[in-house]
């Protein structure tokens, strides 16, 4: 049987800490479905066809990444694409208790689903999409904390 983790979030945009939680849950499972959650209440910095776009760029070569946007919830998108196990990050103490809490919630509405928390690495843990945001914002040069070879500027003009 197929281990499958769903790797659910905003990814607005995806960075080199996601990249890192991915290249984890390749080690951990055969195939890892990044899941792009959709609220069309809330205007991010890049839609969500631009976001997977990038995200599909960083796992051209890689088969064992899908790629997939939802509007449903986590756990009812983790069924449809066939996942046993909600992939997650913890950056801290707060990520933990929030995480915890969340791992809580879905196992007691999906009790087959089981969430595994993996520690993003020190050397990108200070990375996060809300960072690249606001960089950005100020017209900062927000590359290093991009996966390789993407730059945010190529998603931006296509909108």
């Amino acid at each position: 049987m197929e281990r499958v983790a769903l790797f659910p979030g905003s990814f607005d945009p995806f960075t080199r800490g996601h990249q890192a939680i991915v290249e984890q849950g390749l080690a951990l499972f055969d195939r890892v479905v990044v899941a792009i959650g959709y609220n069309p209440a809330k205007r991010g910095l890049l839609d969500v066809e631009a976001r997977k776009r990038l995200i599909e760029r960083v796992y051209k070569n890689e088969p064992r990444v899908e790629v997939v946007s939802y509007t449903t919830l986590t756990g009812d998108e983790a069924k449809r694409v066939g996942a046993t196990a909600l992939l997650r990050s913890v950056r801290n103490t707060q990520d933990f208790e929030f995480e915890r809490t969340l791992a809580h919630a879905n196992h007691h509405l999906y009790p087959e689903l089981r969430s595994i928390l993996v520690f993003v690495p020190a050397e990108v843990e200070h990375i996060s999409s809300s960072l690249v945001r606001e960089l950005h914002a100020f017209g900062r040069d927000t590359r290093e904390f991009l996966p390789e070879g993407i730059a945010l500027e190529d998603y931006l003009r296509t909108e």
